[in-house]
C-alpha cells in the first residue's frame, strides 16, 4: 500500500497537520518504501550500497571516504561499513591517496561496472515508471525545495 492509498482509506488523519510536517513524513515514508523495493530488486547489494556506487561513479576522481560521507549525508563510520561490505563483494577497492597516504580513495572495480551495466535497463524502467506523468518543471521545483530545506537544516545545527 502506498501513502496515497493509506490517506484515502482514512487510516490516517492528516487534517490540521502543517504542510512542512506532512512533507517530512511523506519523504520519510517514501525513503522507506523505495529502499525496501530497491533492496528487493537488486538481490546482490542493498540500495544504500548501490547509492554509494552511484555517488562514487559521479565523482570526477575516486573520492576519499570523508568526501563520500559528505555526499551521502552519512557518518564516516556508516559509509566505511557500507564500503567494507562492497569491498567484500568485490565491488570497490581502497587505494592510498597519492598526495596524502593517510587518505583512502574508493575505486569501483570491473565487477562493479559489469553489475551496473547488467542492471541498467531495470533501473531505467523503474525510474521511468516512478516519474511517469510528472512534468519537468515540477521535478525542478521539488529539487529546489528539498535543496533549500537541506541548506536550512545544515545551518540550523
Amino acid at each position: 500500500m502506498n501513502i496515497e492509498d493509506t490517506v484515502n482509506s482514512n487510516k490516517l488523519d492528516f487534517e490540521g497537520i502543517p504542510s512542512s510536517y506532512y512533507l517530512l513524513g511523506l519523504l520519510s515514508a517514501f525513503e522507506n518504501r523505495f529502499q525496501a523495493m530497491a533492496d528487493n530488486m537488486m538481490k546482490e547489494i542493498s540500495w544504500k550500497q548501490f547509492f554509494a556506487i552511484i555517488c562514487i561513479n559521479m565523482c570526477k576522481e575516486p573520492p576519499a571516504i570523508k568526501e563520500l560521507s559528505d555526499i551521502l549525508g552519512s557518518s564516516h563510520q556508516n559509509v566505511k561499513q557500507i564500503l567494507l561490505k562492497l569491498e567484500g563483494k568485490g565491488f570497490v577497492e581502497f587505494q592510498a591517496d597519492a598526495g596524502d597516504k593517510r587518505k583512502q580513495r574508493v575505486v569501483l572495480t570491473k565487477k562493479c561496472m559489469k553489475f551496473c551495466e547488467k542492471n541498467n535497463d531495470m533501473s531505467i524502467q523503474i525510474m521511468s515508471k516512478m516519474f511517469e506523468g510528472i512534468p519537468e518543471k515540477d521535478l525542478k521545483t521539488t529539487i529546489k525545495t528539498i535543496t533549500k530545506i537541506e541548506k536550512n537544516l545544515t545551518e540550523a545545527v
